[in-house]
């Protein structure tokens, strides 16, 4: 990923943007050609891994022993020219993504399955929910266990990008702010939000 020194993401803020927006792209190349699947990756508690599973008709399975990319896409929007105090200016966008690399393992043992199922939905499922994953059927779970394949991914790199127009002034950062506030999407208002972190560093 191009990544301009003033651009580039600080490690803390990388997992921290990996556990807010867990639901990935994984990229990886097969004999066809490109493969991607859309799914959530958890970050394991040492931050050495992602762990996921895919459906066991997914052909990226056969990804075993190989590099794969993982896509981590945050808040997003349009910034509008019309919003800074000249009209030298273009439209641009700001965002954040990180991008891991890794070499993708199955995981055969059962009992790191499980907890890897567990911790999944636990991530997820409301504290509150009447589902707990614990007291459903163990014949009904086992059987669902054999239409997935369960994977570890070792990274080997990883990378973040958070384009907050740190490129632009003090004042026109502000700006910026002060519209994007001042919209209803959730987008702009995370983006606001990181914008006016990012100005008190």
């Amino acid at each position: 990923m191009y990544i301009p020194e003033h651009f580039q993401m600080e490690t803390h803020f990388i997992y921290q943007s990996i556990e807010e927006n867990p639901f990935s792209i994984l990229v990886s190349e097969s004999k066809s050609g490109m493969e991607a699947t859309h799914l959530p990756l958890l970050l394991s508690d040492d931050k050495q891994s992602l762990v996921g599973h895919f459906a066991k008709p997914n052909p990226q399975k056969e990804s075993v022993g190989k590099e794969v990319l993982c896509i981590f896409s945050g808040p997003h929007c349009y910034i509008s020219p019309a919003w800074y105090e000249t009209d030298r200016a273009v439209p641009t966008w700001n965002f954040t993504a990180v991008h891991v690399k890794g070499i993708l393992n199955i995981v055969d043992d059962p009992e790191k399955i499980q907890k890897s199922l567990i911790t999944l939905v636990n991530r997820f499922e409301p504290k509150d929910s009447k589902y707990q994953i614990n007291s459903v059927d163990t014949n009904y779970t086992e059987g669902l266990k054999k239409g997935i394949v369960p994977f570890e991914i070792k990274i080997t790199h990883i990378e973040g990008k958070q384009k907050l127009s740190q490129n632009h002034s003090i004042e026109r950062r502000n700006l910026v702010i002060a519209n994007l506030n001042s919209m209803s999407g959730e987008n702009e208002k995370a983006i606001a939000s990181l914008m006016r972190k990012s100005l008190n560093q």
